[in-house]
């Protein structure tokens, strides 16, 4: 089982925290890890892009000129691909770019996630991660102690009003709790601050 010191809002060592081998210390699977961030980009898409066929641009009904005679190509619509103004020939539609992936599959990826973040150094674990109110100064402090005044993914156990939003005005940190982390989230943030109750929460569901 692995240790890790465990620090305070100060960013004092108050103790340590042993690590689960099943989450934290597995070998982190690059593949796994790339098929999750490439279903959250693809799951992202809206989707709702459209333009208009030669049959949805208004007018054209008319054939422009005749067919023989002119000295001209025929033509039989001025809203034909080719015209200005003119329809729009094998455009984009609204779809759906939804993609799924097992559950396996994606709990793996959050654990290769986590396991990668932990054993390059870059996770730090908070005895207990709580604001009594809300300041953002305050929120930078916390981060300048620990040092992880940097792009910085903030995970506590359950929704705390205080931290969310003295840390919501702060560029590139994020905060999320521990049930619905993603894979895209850990990977995108160069340092981790976890909760202590976060991380036990963690190591509970993917143990």
């Amino acid at each position: 089982m692995a240790k890790t010191n465990l620090y305070d809002m100060n960013g004092k060592v108050v103790g340590e925290i042993e690590l689960l081998d099943s989450v934290f210390g597995i070998e982190p699977n690059k593949v796994v890890m790339h098929e999750a961030v490439k279903n959250h980009l693809v799951n992202k898409r809206q989707g709702t892009q459209s333009t208009l066929t030669r049959a949805e641009v208004r007018g054209g009904g008319r054939k422009p000129w005749r067919q023989k005679g002119t000295g001209r190509a025929r033509q039989g619509s001025i809203r034909a691909p080719q015209w200005t103004h003119g329809g729009i020939a094998f455009g984009p539609k609204p779809r759906h770019f939804e993609n799924s992936m097992n559950k396996k599959a994606r709990q793996l990826a959050i654990k290769s996630a986590l396991a990668a973040k932990f054993q390059a150094g870059n996770m730090i674990v908070v005895e207990n991660i709580e604001m009594n109110e809300i300041k953002t100064k305050s929120f930078i402090g916390f981060l300048n102690n620990i040092n992880a005044n940097c792009k910085a993914l903030v995970i506590t156990p359950e929704v705390r009003k205080n931290v969310v939003l003295s840390a919501r005005n702060i560029p590139n940190v994020t905060t999320t709790i521990s049930s619905i982390i993603s894979t895209y989230e850990i990977l995108k943030a160069e340092k981790l601050v976890v909760d202590k109750v976060a991380v036990e929460k963690i190591q509970e569901v993917y143990a």
